[in-house]
Protein backbone atom coordinates (compact mmCIF):
# COMPACT_ATOMS: atom_id res chain seq x y z
CA UNK A 1 0.00 0.00 0.00
CA UNK A 2 2.77 2.14 0.92
CA UNK A 3 4.49 1.58 -1.96
CA UNK A 4 4.57 4.78 -4.06
CA UNK A 5 5.17 7.20 -0.40
CA UNK A 6 7.87 4.29 0.26
CA UNK A 7 10.11 5.27 -2.84
CA UNK A 8 9.84 8.92 -3.20
CA UNK A 9 10.80 9.10 0.48
CA UNK A 10 13.61 6.54 0.16
CA UNK A 11 14.33 9.02 -3.13
CA UNK A 12 14.66 12.08 -1.34
CA UNK A 13 16.93 10.64 1.37
CA UNK A 14 19.42 8.78 -1.23
CA UNK A 15 19.64 12.68 -2.72
CA UNK A 16 20.53 13.93 0.66
CA UNK A 17 23.33 11.73 1.60
CA UNK A 18 25.19 13.21 -1.13
CA UNK A 19 25.89 16.38 1.33
CA UNK A 20 28.21 16.48 3.95
CA UNK A 21 26.62 19.51 5.31
CA UNK A 22 23.50 20.80 5.15
CA UNK A 23 21.96 24.11 4.60
CA UNK A 24 18.77 25.61 4.98
CA UNK A 25 18.03 25.58 1.27
CA UNK A 26 19.13 21.85 1.82
CA UNK A 27 16.65 21.06 4.17
CA UNK A 28 13.49 23.31 2.79
CA UNK A 29 14.16 21.11 -0.52
CA UNK A 30 13.71 18.03 1.26
CA UNK A 31 10.97 19.32 2.93
CA UNK A 32 9.36 20.43 -0.18
CA UNK A 33 9.86 16.73 -1.89
CA UNK A 34 8.23 14.85 1.55
CA UNK A 35 5.24 17.56 1.37
CA UNK A 36 4.40 16.28 -1.79
CA UNK A 37 5.07 12.54 -1.62
CA UNK A 38 2.22 13.07 1.31
CA UNK A 39 -0.02 15.08 -0.65
CA UNK A 40 0.13 12.46 -3.27
CA UNK A 41 -0.59 9.38 -0.94
CA UNK A 42 -3.59 10.67 0.04
CA UNK A 43 -3.05 12.36 3.57
CA UNK A 44 -4.96 15.33 5.18
CA UNK A 45 -3.42 18.29 4.42
CA UNK A 46 -4.15 19.18 8.46
CA UNK A 47 -1.88 16.15 9.02
CA UNK A 48 0.57 17.11 6.56
CA UNK A 49 1.19 21.21 7.51
CA UNK A 50 1.91 19.74 11.33
CA UNK A 51 4.21 16.95 10.07
CA UNK A 52 6.61 18.99 8.06
CA UNK A 53 6.38 21.87 10.33
CA UNK A 54 7.77 19.68 13.13
CA UNK A 55 10.39 18.17 11.03
CA UNK A 56 11.43 21.66 10.27
CA UNK A 57 11.80 23.13 13.44
CA UNK A 58 14.34 20.05 14.88
CA UNK A 59 15.49 19.92 11.21
CA UNK A 60 17.03 23.56 11.66
CA UNK A 61 18.12 23.53 15.13
CA UNK A 62 20.99 22.44 17.17
CA UNK A 63 19.77 18.47 16.80
CA UNK A 64 20.97 18.50 13.24
CA UNK A 65 23.56 20.83 12.84
CA UNK A 66 26.07 19.23 15.28
CA UNK A 67 25.75 15.61 14.50
CA UNK A 68 28.87 13.87 12.98
CA UNK A 69 25.72 12.92 10.17
CA UNK A 70 23.37 15.48 9.42
CA UNK A 71 21.68 13.57 6.31
CA UNK A 72 20.86 10.30 8.68
CA UNK A 73 19.97 12.47 11.79
CA UNK A 74 17.40 13.97 9.54
CA UNK A 75 15.72 10.57 8.56
CA UNK A 76 15.82 10.10 12.32
CA UNK A 77 13.64 13.33 12.58
CA UNK A 78 11.55 11.84 9.81
CA UNK A 79 11.16 8.73 11.31
CA UNK A 80 9.93 9.76 14.72
CA UNK A 81 8.09 12.16 13.08
CA UNK A 82 6.00 9.16 11.16
CA UNK A 83 5.45 6.98 14.53
CA UNK A 84 3.91 10.30 16.29
CA UNK A 85 1.22 10.60 13.37
CA UNK A 86 0.45 7.11 13.42
CA UNK A 87 -0.12 7.11 17.17
CA UNK A 88 2.84 7.44 18.91
CA UNK A 89 3.09 3.93 21.38
CA UNK A 90 1.40 0.86 20.69
CA UNK A 91 -1.64 0.56 22.99
CA UNK A 92 -3.42 -2.91 23.64
CA UNK A 93 -6.78 -3.67 23.91
CA UNK A 94 -8.57 -2.68 27.50
CA UNK A 95 -9.94 -6.07 28.91
CA UNK A 96 -12.73 -5.69 31.58
CA UNK A 97 -11.65 -6.64 35.36
CA UNK A 98 -14.74 -9.12 35.23
CA UNK A 99 -15.43 -11.10 32.28
CA UNK A 100 -17.14 -10.50 29.88
CA UNK A 101 -15.03 -7.92 27.95
CA UNK A 102 -17.10 -6.28 25.62
CA UNK A 103 -15.81 -4.67 22.20
CA UNK A 104 -17.96 -3.28 19.91
CA UNK A 105 -17.10 -2.57 16.32
CA UNK A 106 -18.78 0.35 14.20
CA UNK A 107 -17.65 1.72 10.64
CA UNK A 108 -19.43 2.20 6.84
CA UNK A 109 -20.61 -0.86 5.19
CA UNK A 110 -17.88 -2.18 3.37
CA UNK A 111 -15.72 -1.63 5.55
CA UNK A 112 -14.57 -5.15 6.26
CA UNK A 113 -16.18 -5.20 9.68
CA UNK A 114 -17.97 -8.97 9.62
CA UNK A 115 -14.66 -10.32 8.25
CA UNK A 116 -12.36 -8.67 10.79
CA UNK A 117 -14.87 -9.93 13.60
CA UNK A 118 -14.03 -13.39 12.44
CA UNK A 119 -10.17 -12.53 12.62
CA UNK A 120 -10.02 -10.72 15.90
CA UNK A 121 -12.34 -13.48 17.44
CA UNK A 122 -9.70 -15.83 15.73
CA UNK A 123 -6.56 -13.61 17.48
CA UNK A 124 -8.01 -13.34 20.92
CA UNK A 125 -8.95 -17.34 20.94
CA UNK A 126 -5.22 -17.71 19.79
CA UNK A 127 -4.24 -15.25 23.13
CA UNK A 128 -6.49 -18.21 25.53
CA UNK A 129 -9.86 -16.23 25.35
CA UNK A 130 -13.26 -17.62 24.73
CA UNK A 131 -14.49 -15.38 22.46
CA UNK A 132 -18.40 -14.81 21.36
CA UNK A 133 -19.47 -13.00 17.87
CA UNK A 134 -22.51 -11.62 18.16
CA UNK A 135 -24.58 -10.78 14.85
CA UNK A 136 -25.99 -7.78 15.40
CA UNK A 137 -26.10 -6.63 12.02
CA UNK A 138 -30.04 -7.39 10.86
CA UNK A 139 -30.53 -5.01 8.07
CA UNK A 140 -27.45 -5.54 5.08
CA UNK A 141 -28.68 -9.06 3.29
CA UNK A 142 -26.96 -11.95 4.61
CA UNK A 143 -25.25 -9.91 7.12
CA UNK A 144 -26.24 -12.91 9.96
CA UNK A 145 -25.28 -15.74 7.55
CA UNK A 146 -21.98 -14.21 6.62
CA UNK A 147 -21.10 -13.56 10.45
CA UNK A 148 -22.06 -17.38 11.16
CA UNK A 149 -19.30 -18.70 8.33
CA UNK A 150 -16.82 -16.61 9.61
CA UNK A 151 -17.23 -17.49 12.80
CA UNK A 152 -17.57 -21.80 11.59
CA UNK A 153 -14.38 -21.41 10.06
CA UNK A 154 -12.62 -19.25 13.15
CA UNK A 155 -14.09 -21.77 15.65
CA UNK A 156 -15.80 -19.37 17.56
CA UNK A 157 -19.38 -19.52 18.59
CA UNK A 158 -22.18 -17.05 17.07
CA UNK A 159 -24.98 -15.60 18.68
CA UNK A 160 -27.05 -14.99 16.52
CA UNK A 161 -31.12 -15.28 17.58
CA UNK A 162 -33.00 -12.98 14.68
CA UNK A 163 -32.47 -13.96 11.42
CA UNK A 164 -31.51 -10.68 9.94
CA UNK A 165 -32.60 -9.21 6.33
CA UNK A 166 -34.29 -6.16 7.65
CA UNK A 167 -36.10 -8.62 10.82
CA UNK A 168 -35.24 -8.20 14.33
CA UNK A 169 -34.13 -5.47 16.93
CA UNK A 170 -30.29 -4.86 17.10
CA UNK A 171 -30.19 -3.20 20.44
CA UNK A 172 -32.36 -6.18 21.96
CA UNK A 173 -29.91 -8.74 20.66
CA UNK A 174 -26.87 -6.57 21.33
CA UNK A 175 -28.57 -6.80 25.01
CA UNK A 176 -29.58 -10.40 25.37
CA UNK A 177 -26.06 -11.06 24.10
CA UNK A 178 -24.27 -10.20 27.16
CA UNK A 179 -26.40 -12.26 29.54
CA UNK A 180 -25.88 -14.93 27.09
CA UNK A 181 -22.27 -14.41 27.70
CA UNK A 182 -22.05 -14.01 31.26
CA UNK A 183 -24.68 -16.87 31.80
CA UNK A 184 -22.39 -19.43 29.46
CA UNK A 185 -18.82 -17.59 30.50
CA UNK A 186 -17.67 -16.31 27.74
CA UNK A 187 -14.58 -13.99 28.24
CA UNK A 188 -14.78 -11.64 25.17
CA UNK A 189 -18.19 -10.69 23.63
CA UNK A 190 -17.78 -9.37 19.76
CA UNK A 191 -20.46 -6.95 18.65
CA UNK A 192 -21.03 -7.02 15.04
CA UNK A 193 -22.96 -3.75 14.32
CA UNK A 194 -24.71 -2.44 10.92
CA UNK A 195 -22.74 0.16 8.50
CA UNK A 196 -24.58 1.97 5.65
CA UNK A 197 -22.53 3.20 2.37
CA UNK A 198 -22.92 6.94 4.05
CA UNK A 199 -22.93 8.64 7.26
CA UNK A 200 -26.65 9.24 8.83
CA UNK A 201 -28.40 9.76 11.81
CA UNK A 202 -30.01 6.60 11.77
CA UNK A 203 -26.78 4.84 11.44
CA UNK A 204 -25.27 6.81 14.72
CA UNK A 205 -28.59 6.39 16.34
CA UNK A 206 -28.63 2.90 16.37
CA UNK A 207 -24.66 2.53 16.84
CA UNK A 208 -25.31 4.63 20.40
CA UNK A 209 -28.11 2.72 21.41
CA UNK A 210 -26.16 -0.18 20.90
CA UNK A 211 -23.30 1.24 23.14
CA UNK A 212 -25.38 2.57 25.76
CA UNK A 213 -27.48 -1.17 25.77
CA UNK A 214 -23.86 -2.95 26.12
CA UNK A 215 -21.84 -0.85 27.62
CA UNK A 216 -18.40 -2.03 25.77
CA UNK A 217 -14.86 -1.86 26.90
CA UNK A 218 -13.58 -0.96 23.61
CA UNK A 219 -15.59 0.82 20.57
CA UNK A 220 -12.96 0.07 17.67
CA UNK A 221 -13.90 2.13 14.60
CA UNK A 222 -13.15 -0.17 11.34
CA UNK A 223 -11.79 1.88 8.46
CA UNK A 224 -10.83 0.89 4.99
CA UNK A 225 -7.04 1.82 4.56
CA UNK A 226 -8.02 2.10 0.94
CA UNK A 227 -11.03 5.04 1.19
CA UNK A 228 -8.61 8.34 1.06
CA UNK A 229 -9.35 11.48 2.06
CA UNK A 230 -13.06 10.58 3.14
CA UNK A 231 -11.35 9.11 5.70
CA UNK A 232 -11.11 12.55 7.62
CA UNK A 233 -14.38 13.31 7.45
CA UNK A 234 -15.75 9.72 8.34
CA UNK A 235 -13.19 9.22 11.16
CA UNK A 236 -14.67 12.52 12.82
CA UNK A 237 -18.28 11.76 12.52
CA UNK A 238 -18.09 8.19 13.85
CA UNK A 239 -15.62 9.74 16.80
CA UNK A 240 -18.03 12.78 17.90
CA UNK A 241 -21.83 10.77 17.08
CA UNK A 242 -20.94 7.48 18.89
CA UNK A 243 -17.35 8.02 20.48
CA UNK A 244 -14.75 5.52 19.79
CA UNK A 245 -11.61 4.21 21.35
CA UNK A 246 -9.75 3.05 18.86
CA UNK A 247 -9.15 2.49 15.34
CA UNK A 248 -8.92 -0.99 13.29
CA UNK A 249 -7.75 -0.61 10.07
CA UNK A 250 -8.34 -3.17 7.39
CA UNK A 251 -7.16 -3.90 3.44
CA UNK A 252 -3.60 -2.77 4.08
CA UNK A 253 -2.63 -5.32 1.70
CA UNK A 254 -4.04 -2.93 -1.36
CA UNK A 255 -2.89 -1.05 -4.09
CA UNK A 256 -4.58 2.36 -2.61
CA UNK A 257 -2.20 4.98 -1.38
CA UNK A 258 -2.50 4.84 2.10
CA UNK A 259 -3.52 7.93 3.43
CA UNK A 260 -6.06 7.18 5.68
CA UNK A 261 -3.65 5.08 7.59
CA UNK A 262 -2.03 8.19 7.88
CA UNK A 263 -4.74 10.36 8.99
CA UNK A 264 -6.95 8.59 11.34
CA UNK A 265 -4.85 8.32 13.90
CA UNK A 266 -4.08 12.33 14.27
CA UNK A 267 -7.51 13.60 13.09
CA UNK A 268 -9.28 11.47 15.86
CA UNK A 269 -6.83 11.26 18.38
CA UNK A 270 -7.53 7.71 18.99
CA UNK A 271 -4.66 4.85 18.40
CA UNK A 272 -4.80 1.90 15.87
CA UNK A 273 -4.84 -0.74 17.52
CA UNK A 274 -5.07 -3.75 14.95
CA UNK A 275 -4.63 -4.17 10.74
CA UNK A 276 -5.83 -6.27 8.40
CA UNK A 277 -3.66 -7.21 5.64
CA UNK A 278 -5.03 -10.09 3.57
CA UNK A 279 -8.41 -11.92 3.29
CA UNK A 280 -7.49 -15.33 5.37
CA UNK A 281 -8.90 -15.03 9.18
CA UNK A 282 -4.45 -14.91 9.79
CA UNK A 283 -3.97 -11.83 8.28
CA UNK A 284 -4.52 -10.04 11.33
CA UNK A 285 -1.88 -8.26 13.71
CA UNK A 286 -1.37 -5.67 16.77
CA UNK A 287 -0.90 -2.26 15.17
CA UNK A 288 2.76 -0.94 16.32
CA UNK A 289 3.43 2.66 14.76
CA UNK A 290 7.28 2.40 15.35
CA UNK A 291 7.38 -0.58 12.96
CA UNK A 292 4.98 0.75 10.50
CA UNK A 293 7.20 3.84 10.00
CA UNK A 294 9.82 1.55 9.80
CA UNK A 295 8.16 -0.70 6.77
CA UNK A 296 7.60 3.21 4.93
CA UNK A 297 11.07 4.10 5.28
CA UNK A 298 12.14 0.60 3.87
CA UNK A 299 14.35 -0.56 6.73
CA UNK A 300 11.75 -3.35 7.42
CA UNK A 301 10.39 -4.55 10.29
CA UNK A 302 12.50 -7.44 11.70
CA UNK A 303 10.86 -7.55 14.80
CA UNK A 304 7.34 -8.39 13.31
CA UNK A 305 8.89 -11.10 11.02
CA UNK A 306 10.90 -12.62 14.10
CA UNK A 307 7.58 -13.14 15.88
CA UNK A 308 5.77 -14.80 13.06
CA UNK A 309 8.15 -17.07 12.57
CA UNK A 310 9.16 -17.63 15.98
CA UNK A 311 4.51 -18.58 16.57
CA UNK A 312 5.28 -20.87 13.19
CA UNK A 313 8.50 -22.59 14.18
CA UNK A 314 9.04 -25.46 16.78
CA UNK A 315 12.53 -24.71 18.26
CA UNK A 316 13.45 -28.22 18.95
CA UNK A 317 12.42 -28.68 15.27
CA UNK A 318 14.48 -26.39 14.54
CA UNK A 319 17.26 -27.36 16.51
CA UNK A 320 16.76 -30.54 14.62
CA UNK A 321 17.34 -29.29 11.41
CA UNK A 322 19.88 -26.91 11.82
CA UNK A 323 21.98 -29.91 12.97
CA UNK A 324 21.06 -32.08 10.28
CA UNK A 325 22.33 -29.05 8.03
CA UNK A 326 25.48 -28.87 9.93
CA UNK A 327 26.21 -32.75 9.66
CA UNK A 328 25.51 -32.75 5.84
CA UNK A 329 22.09 -35.17 6.60
CA UNK A 330 19.50 -32.49 5.29
CA UNK A 331 17.24 -34.64 2.79
CA UNK A 332 14.24 -33.65 0.77
CA UNK A 333 12.10 -34.94 3.82
CA UNK A 334 13.49 -32.43 5.91
CA UNK A 335 13.27 -29.45 3.31
CA UNK A 336 9.77 -30.82 2.74
CA UNK A 337 8.63 -30.50 6.75
CA UNK A 338 10.66 -26.94 6.11
CA UNK A 339 8.19 -25.58 3.56
CA UNK A 340 5.08 -26.86 5.33
CA UNK A 341 6.30 -24.80 8.19
CA UNK A 342 6.50 -21.63 6.03
CA UNK A 343 3.22 -21.88 5.10
CA UNK A 344 1.99 -21.72 8.53
CA UNK A 345 3.38 -18.27 8.71
CA UNK A 346 1.04 -16.70 5.94
CA UNK A 347 1.54 -14.83 2.75
CA UNK A 348 4.91 -15.05 1.91
CA UNK A 349 5.14 -11.86 -0.31
CA UNK A 350 4.01 -9.76 2.97
CA UNK A 351 6.48 -11.97 5.03
CA UNK A 352 9.54 -10.32 2.23
CA UNK A 353 8.35 -7.69 2.53
CA UNK A 354 9.45 -7.14 6.05
CA UNK A 355 12.89 -7.52 5.36
CA UNK A 356 15.31 -3.56 5.42
CA UNK A 357 15.32 -3.09 1.55
CA UNK A 358 12.74 -4.98 0.37
CA UNK A 359 11.22 -1.86 -1.52
CA UNK A 360 14.37 -2.16 -4.12
CA UNK A 361 13.27 -5.63 -4.67
CA UNK A 362 10.03 -4.62 -5.41
CA UNK A 363 9.61 -6.10 -8.98
CA UNK A 364 11.45 -9.61 -8.32
CA UNK A 365 8.48 -9.78 -4.92
CA UNK A 366 5.86 -9.33 -7.23
CA UNK A 367 7.17 -11.98 -9.78
CA UNK A 368 7.55 -13.98 -6.74
CA UNK A 369 4.89 -17.21 -7.27
CA UNK A 370 3.65 -18.56 -4.23
CA UNK A 371 2.20 -21.75 -6.13
CA UNK A 372 6.11 -22.84 -6.57
CA UNK A 373 5.02 -24.11 -3.54
CA UNK A 374 2.56 -26.54 -4.33
CA UNK A 375 4.50 -27.94 -7.31
CA UNK A 376 7.39 -28.46 -5.30
CA UNK A 377 5.44 -30.28 -2.77
CA UNK A 378 3.97 -32.22 -5.42
CA UNK A 379 7.48 -32.99 -6.86
CA UNK A 380 8.83 -34.31 -3.56
CA UNK A 381 5.53 -36.45 -2.62
CA UNK A 382 5.84 -38.08 -6.18
CA UNK A 383 9.11 -39.42 -4.74
CA UNK A 384 9.97 -42.59 -2.70
CA UNK A 385 11.05 -42.26 0.94
CA UNK A 386 14.92 -43.28 -0.50
CA UNK A 387 14.75 -41.00 -3.46
CA UNK A 388 13.66 -38.32 -1.15
CA UNK A 389 16.87 -39.14 1.53
CA UNK A 390 19.03 -39.89 -1.50
CA UNK A 391 18.93 -37.40 -4.54
CA UNK A 392 21.70 -38.97 -6.05
CA UNK A 393 19.75 -41.72 -7.17
CA UNK A 394 17.18 -40.18 -9.62
CA UNK A 395 18.15 -41.39 -13.09
CA UNK A 396 16.26 -40.38 -16.28
CA UNK A 397 13.68 -42.90 -15.99
CA UNK A 398 12.76 -42.04 -12.07
CA UNK A 399 12.81 -37.98 -12.92
CA UNK A 400 10.62 -38.76 -15.50
CA UNK A 401 8.17 -40.86 -13.58
CA UNK A 402 8.46 -38.11 -10.63
CA UNK A 403 7.32 -35.55 -13.28
CA UNK A 404 4.60 -37.41 -14.55
CA UNK A 405 3.16 -38.17 -11.10
CA UNK A 406 3.38 -34.31 -10.50
CA UNK A 407 1.80 -32.92 -13.28
CA UNK A 408 5.32 -31.13 -14.27
CA UNK A 409 7.78 -31.43 -16.50
CA UNK A 410 11.34 -33.37 -16.72
CA UNK A 411 12.84 -29.92 -16.42
CA UNK A 412 11.25 -28.99 -13.53
CA UNK A 413 11.89 -31.42 -11.43
CA UNK A 414 16.05 -31.34 -12.31
CA UNK A 415 15.94 -28.02 -11.51
CA UNK A 416 14.09 -28.32 -8.35
CA UNK A 417 16.82 -31.07 -7.21
CA UNK A 418 20.01 -28.73 -8.21
CA UNK A 419 18.11 -25.71 -6.32
CA UNK A 420 17.82 -27.73 -3.38
CA UNK A 421 21.53 -28.89 -3.88
CA UNK A 422 22.58 -25.15 -3.81
CA UNK A 423 20.43 -24.72 -1.18
CA UNK A 424 21.96 -27.31 1.21
CA UNK A 425 25.06 -26.00 0.35
CA UNK A 426 24.46 -22.75 1.09
CA UNK A 427 23.02 -23.03 4.65
CA UNK A 428 25.78 -25.76 5.25
CA UNK A 429 28.06 -22.76 4.47
CA UNK A 430 25.63 -20.87 6.50
CA UNK A 431 26.11 -23.35 9.87
CA UNK A 432 30.18 -23.57 9.53
CA UNK A 433 29.90 -19.66 9.50
CA UNK A 434 30.25 -19.11 5.78
CA UNK A 435 28.92 -16.04 4.09
CA UNK A 436 26.55 -16.71 1.15
CA UNK A 437 26.14 -14.05 -1.31
CA UNK A 438 23.40 -11.79 -1.27
CA UNK A 439 20.73 -10.58 -2.39
CA UNK A 440 19.21 -13.68 -3.21
CA UNK A 441 18.53 -17.07 -2.12
CA UNK A 442 18.83 -20.28 -4.55
CA UNK A 443 15.31 -21.00 -5.29
CA UNK A 444 13.41 -17.83 -4.61
CA UNK A 445 11.73 -17.31 -7.82
CA UNK A 446 13.40 -14.16 -9.85
CA UNK A 447 15.79 -13.33 -7.19
CA UNK A 448 18.69 -15.34 -8.37
CA UNK A 449 21.97 -16.47 -5.78
CA UNK A 450 24.75 -18.26 -4.48
CA UNK A 451 27.87 -18.36 -2.57
CA UNK A 452 31.01 -16.56 -2.06
CA UNK A 453 34.00 -18.42 -2.91
CA UNK A 454 36.78 -20.06 -5.18
CA UNK A 455 35.77 -20.45 -8.64
CA UNK A 456 35.63 -23.23 -9.93
CA UNK A 457 38.55 -24.85 -11.96
CA UNK A 458 38.05 -24.71 -15.36
CA UNK A 459 38.60 -28.40 -17.30
CA UNK A 460 42.11 -28.53 -18.67
CA UNK A 461 41.33 -31.19 -20.20
CA UNK A 462 40.54 -32.07 -24.36
CA UNK A 463 37.59 -29.21 -25.61
CA UNK A 464 35.15 -30.60 -27.40
CA UNK A 465 35.61 -30.50 -31.06
CA UNK A 466 33.13 -29.86 -33.34
CA UNK A 467 32.43 -31.56 -36.46
CA UNK A 468 32.84 -30.21 -40.07
CA UNK A 469 29.81 -32.50 -41.74
CA UNK A 470 26.52 -30.55 -40.79
CA UNK A 471 24.58 -33.53 -40.05
CA UNK A 472 27.26 -34.58 -37.37
CA UNK A 473 27.20 -31.46 -36.02
CA UNK A 474 23.85 -31.35 -35.43
CA UNK A 475 23.56 -34.39 -33.82
CA UNK A 476 26.50 -33.17 -31.14
CA UNK A 477 24.46 -30.44 -30.55
CA UNK A 478 21.54 -32.24 -29.67
CA UNK A 479 23.64 -34.31 -27.83
CA UNK A 480 25.27 -31.66 -25.32
CA UNK A 481 21.36 -30.12 -24.73
CA UNK A 482 20.15 -33.89 -23.81
CA UNK A 483 22.99 -34.05 -21.20
CA UNK A 484 22.73 -30.33 -20.22
CA UNK A 485 18.68 -31.12 -19.44
CA UNK A 486 19.41 -34.84 -17.79
CA UNK A 487 21.67 -33.00 -15.69
CA UNK A 488 19.36 -30.36 -14.44
CA UNK A 489 21.31 -27.59 -16.21
CA UNK A 490 18.26 -26.15 -18.34
CA UNK A 491 16.49 -23.27 -15.79
CA UNK A 492 12.78 -23.95 -14.87
CA UNK A 493 10.07 -23.65 -11.83
CA UNK A 494 12.54 -23.29 -8.74
CA UNK A 495 11.26 -24.71 -5.13
CA UNK A 496 10.38 -21.16 -3.62
CA UNK A 497 12.29 -20.76 -0.26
Amino acid sequence: MFGNLSDRLVETFRNLRTKGKLSPADIDATLREIRRALLEADVALEVVKNFVNSIRERALGDEVSKALNPAQQVVQIVNEELVTILGGQQRKLAFAKTPPTVIMLAGLQGSGKTTLAGKLSKWLKDQGQTPLLVAADLQRPNAVNQLQVVGERAGVDVFAPEPGNGVGNPVTVAKDSIKHATKKQYSVVIVDTAGRLGIDEELMQQARDIRKAVDPDEVLFVIDAMIGQDAVNVAKAFEDGVGITGVVLTKLDGDARGGAALSVSSVTGKPIIFSSTGEGLDAFEPFYPDRMASRILDMGDVLSLIEKTQAAFDEEEAKKIADKIASDTFTLEDFLEQMQQIRKMGNLKSMLAMMPGAGQMRQQLENFDEREIDRTEAIIKSMTPLERKQPKVLNGSRRLRIAKGSGVTVTEVNSLVNRFEQAAKMMKTVAKGGVPQMPGMPGMPGMGGGFIGKPKKKDKGKKGSKSGNPAKRAAEIASSQQRNADEGGASGSSFGL
